[in-house]
Parts: structure tokens; C-alpha cells; sequence
């Protein structure tokens, strides 16, 4: 791994993660090349920015749930095969239901170079710190749909306020949004803006 980057469970004590890409339970129905282990990676930077954002949340009883960090580009580039490949139905009605497959990237929801081989972005939710609950937020993660887009019309009042209460904590600390995922957040002070690592998450 690359000396500047570290495992955020380490780093930033107190969140959780479920590294999706790790795991069986994405939009490819299966891991990801690049992610040997289910832990998220991200930039010193990164963490300490996290920090703070697990800070703020905690002042309204809120925790951070990471579903990914760091992404090596052989992920990226296998996202792209994939997106190829004739389709099997397997994730569509969760991930993309009024899309086809081809057409991701071309609508914003993946980019064939990705923020998140830099090192300092994170899809992230909010949790209940009481109850150990996942906050709504009217959609999942990767639901590559309007619906997921910031200020979407026809969200439930406390999936908008939970967004809106995410979106505040990461502004606040230092992160930019994504108009397309309200779960993607990169932090503005990048330390490698213009660098796109594709070391294994391991």
C-alpha cells in the first residue's frame, strides 16, 4: 500500500464500513478485482477530514458507515468490462432499474477514471448512534437512478433531511458533494488530484 494511504478503521475510530466491492452485494453481483479484504482505504488526508465529519455527526446522534474508499483502477477498468458484457438481470432491478447497463457511465454514475483511485473520496451514509440503525435517505448506495440525485423531487421528508443533514456534515469538514449519488463526497484539498493508484486494497 502506498505510504500516504491507511486503513480508515484504523485511522478513524469509531466508523463502520461494509465494503461492498468486496463483497458479493454490488452492481457486478460478485467482488471486484482490486479488493482482497472488506476494509476501506483511503489518503491520511482523507481520514483526518473524516475525523471531523464523525465528529459533527455525533452531535446529532448520528455515526459514518463507509461502503467504499480507495478504488484501484483494475476495479474501475473491470466496471467498464463489465458494463459490456450482455446482461444477466442479476442486479438490475436494485442497481439500475430504468437504465441499461451500457449507459453508466455516459450518465455520470461511474467514470472510467474515478475520484476514488485518488484516494480521498468515500461513499458514505449516516447511522443511529442509539440503535445502530442506517439512516433513510430514499435510496441504497449505487442505485444508479434520479431518484439518487441531490434535491431529487418525491423523497420522503426524513430520507431529504437525512441528506441534507450528511451533506452539511461533510461540507463542514472539509468534503465536496456529487450532484448524480448523494452517498459521494471527495475531499476538496486533495493531496493527489491528478494521480490514479491501482495498488489491491489488501
Amino acid at each position: 500500500m502506498h505510504e500516504d494511504f491507511v486503513y480508515v478503521d484504523e485511522a478513524v475510530p469509531g466508523v463502520r464500513w461494509d465494503a461492498k466491492y468486496a463483497t458479493w452485494d454490488n452492481f457486478t453481483g460478485r467482488p471486484v478485482d482490486g479488493y482482497l479484504v472488506n476494509r476501506i482505504v483511503g489518503t491520511r488526508a482523507l481520514c483526518a477530514a473524516l475525523g471531523r465529519a464523525r465528529d459533527k455527526a455525533a452531535e446529532s446522534g448520528f455515526g459514518l458507515l463507509l461502503w467504499d474508499g480507495y478504488r484501484p483502477q483494475r476495479a474501475v477498468d473491470r466496471f467498464l468490462e463489465w458494463s459490456r458484457q450482455p446482461e444477466d438481470g442479476l442486479t438490475k432491478e436494485r442497481h439500475y432499474p430504468r437504465i441499461e447497463r451500457t449507459e453508466m457511465f455516459a450518465r455520470g454514475y461511474v467514470a472510467e477514471k474515478s475520484g476514488h483511485s485518488r484516494g480521498s473520496t468515500v461513499d458514505l451514509t449516516l447511522y443511529d448512534l442509539a440503535t445502530g440503525e442506517l439512516a433513510p435517505m430514499g435510496g441504497d448506495h449505487d442505485l444508479m437512478d434520479a431518484v439518487s440525485h441531490h434535491g431529487a423531487p418525491g423523497i420522503a421528508e426524513e430520507a431529504a433531511r437525512h441528506r441534507l443533514r450528511l451533506r452539511s456534515v461533510m461540507e463542514a469538514s472539509g468534503f465536496r458533494a456529487y450532484a448524480c449519488e448523494w452517498w459521494h463526497y471527495t475531499l476538496e484539498d486533495e493531496p493527489y488530484p491528478e494521480t490514479y493508484f491501482d495498488f489491491p486494497v489488501g
